[in-house]
This record gives structure tokens, C-alpha cells and sequence, in this order.
């Protein structure tokens, strides 16, 4: 059995078990209501509504409330300096089709509802990022602390410092070079 409802100004067409998201409805995170704006119930026989089948309900449990994604509004009118830029998150309700009924006969759905606290989810994302950063820079701290305790002393250190220097015929020699090279450049820039 299938139904059409009405809601949000919108028509959905729903099955016992299908989870829709329609425009934002007041009703509590968990709570089951009836919409009873049924304009069409189908199935071996369908029934049309004029506009609404009488006695023909849909019974819906609200399993999320939130927002919608983020959508970008931009306007612009070319050579008039005319941009603007805004953002925009859309509230919605999110249904769980428990049963549809018409004169008594009732398609219940095999699957129960999965009620999400979005922002009760969100608060315990936060929380376990946080102690994440807690605990890394607890063990940066012991991971230093092992460092100093591994590093060699400033004789050693020293020691390895005090590597073979460049003489200076090297030196000489690479900045003979450089300027020959220079010199060239030049002396075609002369002649062309």
C-alpha cells in the first residue's frame, strides 16, 4: 500500500518503512503523529481524494531535526559593480512512515524507526575532539621529554660541527667562474 500526503505545501508519495525529509514541522524529536492530508491511497485498489480521502491517515515518527546543507546564493550583474555573496542552511523534518490506514485497514512497516539527536551527536563529536588534542599534547610532552633525555651533549655536538671548511682556491675559482660567465653575457649584448 502506498500513499500521497501533503505537507510543507509539498506531496510525497510514501510506503510503510520509507524515512522522507519535508519542510520543518513542529513536533518533538521521537514523537509519533498522524498527518491526515492523504490525497491518494493506492495499492490493490486505489482511492483518490477530492482533495482528501476521508478516514485515511499516515502515521509518522520525526527522527531527525536539523538543518540542510549549505547553499550558496550569488548575484551579479556584469559592469555594474553589482556582487553579492550569502549562505543559506534550510531547516527540515525527518519522517519515519510507521503505517498508512484507510477505513480500517492498516500497512505497518517490518522496520522501526532510528531516532538521531543531531545535536547531541555533534556535542559528543566535539568533546571526543577535544580530549584528542588533550591527549596529543600530553604525549608531545613525554615524546620531548624523551628527546632531551637521548640527546648528546654539547661537547659532542660541537664535535660534529667542526667539519672541513672550504679553502680558499675554491672560492676563488667558483667566483672566477661566476664572473666569467657574466663577462660573456655581456660581450654578446655588445656585439648584437
Amino acid at each position: 500500500m502506498y500513499a500521497i500526503v501533503r505537507t510543507g505545501g509539498k506531496q510525497y508519495k510514501v510506503q510503510p518503512g520509507d524515512v522522507i525529509r519535508v519542510e520543518k514541522l513542529e513536533n518533538a524529536l521521537g514523537s509519533e503523529f498522524d498527518i491526515t492530508e492523504v490525497l491518494v491511497v493506492g495499492g490493490d485498489s486505489t482511492v483518490t481524494g477530492q482533495p482528501t480521502v476521508k478516514n485515511a491517515k499516515v502515521t509518522v515518527i520525526v527522527t531527525k531535526q536539523t538543518k540542510d546543507r549549505k547553499v550558496i546564493i550569488f548575484k551579479k550583474k556584469r559592469r555594474q559593480g553589482y556582487r553579492r555573496f550569502k549562505t543559506h542552511r534550510q531547516h527540515f523534518t525527518e519522517l519515519f512512515v510507521k503505517a498508512i490506514s484507510l477505513d480500517g485497514k492498516t500497512t505497518k512497516s517490518d522496520t522501526s524507526a532510528n531516532v538521531i539527536d543531531v545535536d547531541q551527536v555533534r556535542a559528543e563529536k566535539i568533546t571526543a575532539r577535544t580530549t584528542a588534542r588533550i591527549e596529543s599534547k600530553g604525549n608531545k610532552e613525554v615524546v620531548e621529554e624523551k628527546k632531551l633525555a637521548k640527546k648528546p651533549s654539547a661537547k659532542k655536538v660541537t664535535a660534529k660541527k667542526a667539519a672541513p671548511k672550504k679553502s680558499a682556491s675554491a672560492k676563488k675559482k667558483a667566483g672566477a667562474k661566476k664572473g666569467a660567465a657574466k663577462k660573456t653575457v655581456k660581450k654578446t649584448s655588445k656585439k648584437a
